[in-house]
This record gives structure tokens, C-alpha cells and sequence, in this order.
């Protein structure tokens, strides 16, 4: 190689299916403000304008939790997703929702797709063998660029056993230095790019066990980076979800290290022209599910939006509609990250399905006292655990029925303090009522007398809405630190 290189990298990651133009929360100085932006056509047009000032000099990588978060994708089983990110002209990409339409789907998938699906830590049960490659070599200008692959490592933990059917997941802080050497040695690379799905708090611990990185791009934890993050010698960026945002990072290499960068965290602005030819993909995709979607299905004058740790307004919508119909006292769901904001005004089918794209059955349980407890702290230690290895997971257990007091900063199993349901002190021993929504609601080790209601979610919160127009959904306190 020359002694300097520009070399531009475009990251975008947990698009998680958003086709079109969407809602998105931004905070202001009174909390949430809210503004369309998104959708792969104003991507498209972003990353066109930025190769044809860079010609060619540019890689586009995506994170993953791009196949899956939508009801087009889902309804496919991500294949309405594939013509959209084959157009798009990816470089590379990591994995995490994808794995929810099972292994041997998601393996169909990539077989759909123009390029690769890199992960160093996800092993065939059987054979022991990586199911797709560590890494891909590519050659810009005359720098040979690493590219590295790390799945998220929670899907064979704490997430529905058919995600991970026959296969396993590991870390990946074991087998990265490996690569990396192979990489120097073997490849005689440049330059290592780290495409992970771990998150933001777990790459940075990794980027201080692990050298050899020149920069890591960072997804599942949906941060919005305004700048690099230098850890050691690594550059980490990551940049936000739904498409709502790209990272665009410009580097000078100078002698196989990054001698100085610009970093930019774009919003993916309405006023973007959208491209046209895909624009043309995304119509013929959404036209087979416009009028269901388009539906009006209620009021909210709440705004409804995922963007808060402890609780947030749009999962209250989705726990009160869920004990309505169940009769339940207690409710919980997964801390879902991904959803895009419903402002106030009319509420659509889709913007339902947006809440809960899988729309699982509602479940039913008995949970004691006891039984609630060990619950809760084991899914606080997964939320706030001092290791970023042992959070798993996304934002805290969403609850309704109850009020929480607990200690943040306490030891594993020990930070709840005191436990209300309804107006009345936690009694360990009695049995509680409770309904939920998929096994990341109430993991199926806890409690007794399952059932599972012919009503599903997407149909509780459409009768919810029937009765309760317009419809409120306030913060509770369900959670409180002290």
C-alpha cells in the first residue's frame, strides 16, 4: 500500500425492517420530540451521494437486526428484506433478530443475499464448525481491509429455544484474537474492522481484552454516538436503529494504522430525494400489505415509544391491553428496544404490528411471590450487571400491576428493595394471576399452571383501543430506583 489511504465507511445498524419513512423520538430540552425520517430509499440516495464523491473507496456494512421488526419481514420470514439490502450494495453483515425465523430459514436467507454474513462465534451443534465465515478480505484501493463478523451471543440464552435450534453461540472473545492474527499474517491486511452485535457496553469491555482492532462498529444497544469512542487503540462508533440515522466515519491510513478520521452521525432527513429505483423495490414489497396496514384502529393521545430504561408509554399500552383480556393482575413483556414512536392521533394496524411484529399468543402463569422476585433481580443483573459481559438483553423487564423499589448500584440478587402489586405489600407466598407475552416475559422456569389464550397480542391491543378512545398511556412508576 501507499503510505496514506482514504478509506470511507458507512455503518448502519438494527434498521430492523423500517422500509419507509417512520416516526422517531429525539430528545429536547422538555423530553421527547418526535419527526418522520428513514426508510431505504432515503438510505439508498445517502449512500449513492457519498460513493460517487469517494468513488471507489467506501464500504457499507450493517450490523444486523435488519431482516426482522416489521410485519412485511416477519410475514416473509425476511425475504421481503432480501431484494431491498441486495440493492442497497452492503459490504457485509452481522446477526441477531434474523436467527427469530429459526436457523435453517435464516441460513436460506443469506443464501439469498450479494453478500456475506460474517460470525466468529456461532458453531454447528453437530459438526462443531462455524455456519458462516469469521471474515472477508476486501481490496480498496491498494489498502486489503479485515472485515470480522461477531453475532449477538444472547440468542441461545434468553431467547426462544427455536432461534438457536441446532446451533450454539459463544462470546467471541476467545476466537477473536485468532482471526486477527490470521488476518495480519495469512490475509496481510491493513486494516481490521470489528462488525459486532454485542453492544455498545459489551464492545467496549471487549476492545480492552482484545488488540489488534483499528475500528469497531457497534450495534444492538441502539446509541446514538455523535463522536468515536477511542478505546485503546480502537475507534467505536454506533449509530442509533430503524434507519434512522447512518455513521459515516473517514479515515487516513497511514501505514496500516488510522492516522487521523472525521466522523459524522447522519439523520436520514425527510428531505432526502429517495431513490427512485428503490423506491420501486420497497412499493412492490409494502403494496401486498398496504390496505391491511393502513387500517385505523384507534386514537392515542399519548405518544407511544420504547426510548426509556425502566418503562416506557408503548409498553404500557401493550401490558394493559394484555390484562384486560386475560383478566390478569400482573402483566410483563421482553424490554424490547426496536419500535418505532406512534405520535398522537390516529393509531394504524401497522403501527401495532410495529409494537410487536411477531404477535405471539398471550400467555398465561401463576407466579408466588417468591417466584417474582428471582425473576426480576435475575432480569435487573442482565440489565445493569457491573460486567458488560453479563447484561443480556435489552432495556429492563417491562411490568405492569406493580410498583418496584430497587438499588441500581447493588450487588446480583440483591438490589429490589420493596415490591407492591396493586396498592398491597408483595406477599412471597401467594400466587399471582399474571399474563405475559413470548417466554423473555416470564422465561418458562418460573411459575405454575401455564396457559396460553387463543387472543394474541396485535388483536388485545386492537380491542383495548375499541373501548379506551382516544386512548392514554402514561408512565406508571412501575420501576423505581432509590
Amino acid at each position: 500500500m501507499k503510505n496514506k489511504t482514504l478509506l470511507t465507511v458507512i455503518q448502519m445498524n438494527d434498521s430492523h425492517a423500517y422500509f419507509d419513512i417512520h416516526q422517531e423520538m429525539f430528545w429536547g430540552p422538555d423530553g421527547g420530540v418526535y419527526r418522520e425520517v428513514g426508510g431505504y430509499a432515503r438510505i439508498a440516495t445517502l449512500v449513492k451521494q457519498i460513493r460517487e464523491i469517494n468513488e471507489d473507496r467506501v464500504l457499507f456494512l450493517d450490523n444486523g437486526d435488519t431482516l426482522n421488526g416489521t410485519y412485511p419481514a416477519v410475514k416473509t420470514e425476511g425475504a421481503a428484506m432480501v431484494p431491498v439490502v441486495n440493492a442497497l450494495g452492503l459490504d457485509a453483515m452481522s446477526s441477531h433478530w434474523e436467527f427469530a425465523y429459526g436457523p435453517s430459514i435464516f441460513k436460506k436467507r443469506v443464501s439469498e443475499l450479494n453478500f456475506p454474513v460474517l460470525a466468529i462465534n456461532i458453531y454447528d451443534e453437530t459438526t462443531n464448525e462455524l455456519i458462516f465465515p469469521p471474515y472477508v478480505v476486501k481490496t480498496i484501493g491498494d489498502l486489503r481491509v479485515g472485515i470480522i463478523g461477531i453475532a449477538s451471543n444472547i440468542v441461545d440464552s434468553t431467547m426462544p429455544p427455536s432461534f438457536s435450534e441446532g446451533i450454539r453461540f459463544t462470546l467471541g472473545k476467545d476466537e477473536l484474537p485468532g482471526v486477527i492474527d490470521q488476518l495480519r499474517t495469512s490475509e496481510q491486511v491493513d486494516l481490521i474492522i470489528l462488525l459486532s452485535h454485542l453492544g455498545f457496553p459489551q464492545d467496549m469491555k471487549l476492545m480492552t481484552e482484545v488488540k489488534g482492532v483499528d475500528l469497531c462498529l457497534s450495534g444492538h444497544t441502539h446509541n446514538r454516538n455523535a463522536r468515536p469512542v477511542q478505546q485503546g487503540e480502537t475507534l467505536i462508533i454506533q449509530s442509533g436503529c430503524h434507519g434512522s440515522f447512518l455513521g459515516r466515519i473517514d479515515l487516513e491510513v497511514t501505514s496500516g494504522k488510522i492516522s487521523s478520521y472525521e466522523h459524522q452521525l447522519i439523520e436520514v432527513e425527510s428531505s432526502i430525494i429517495p431513490d427512485p429505483a428503490m423506491l420501486e423495490i420497497i412499493g412492490s414489497v409494502l403494496e401486498l400489505f398496504k390496505d391491511r396496514l393502513d387500517t385505523v384502529v384507534g386514537e392515542t393521545v399519548t405518544p407511544l415509544n420504547r426510548y426509556t430504561m425502566l418503562e416506557s408509554t408503548m409498553d404500557n399500552f401493550l401490558l394493559q391491553s394484555i390484562m384486560d383480556v386475560s383478566g390478569a393482575e400482573l402483566a410483563f413483556s421482553n424490554g424490547w428496544r426496536y419500535g418505532a414512536p406512534v405520535i398522537p392521533g390516529p393509531v394504524t394496524l401497522n403501527d401495532l404490528y410495529n409494537i410487536i411484529p411477531m404477535d405471539p399468543p398471550i400467555g398465561t402463569v401463576q407466579l408466588t411471590g417468591d417466584e417474582l422476585i428471582n425473576m426480576l433481580e435475575e432480569n435487573l443483573e442482565r440489565t445493569f450487571a457491573a460486567d458488560p459481559f453479563d447484561q443480556m438483553g435489552g432495556y429492563i423487564k417491562r411490568g405492569l400491576g406493580l410498583t418496584v423499589y430497587f438499588k441500581i448500584e447493588n450487588p446480583a440478587g440483591q438490589r429490589i428493595q420493596q415490591v407492591f402489586v396493586g396498592n398491597e405489600p408483595l406477599e412471597t407466598s401467594r400466587k399471582y394471576h399474571t399474563a405475559f407475552v413470548t417466554e423473555q416475559g416470564v422465561p418458562r422456569k418460573y411459575g405454575s399452571q401455564r396457559g396460553v389464550l387463543k387472543t394474541h397480542a396485535v388483536e388485545a391491543m386492537e380491542r383495548f383501543l375499541a373501548t379506551h378512545n382516544p386512548m392514554y398511556a402514561e408512565l406508571r412508576g412501575t420501576y423505581i430506583p432509590v
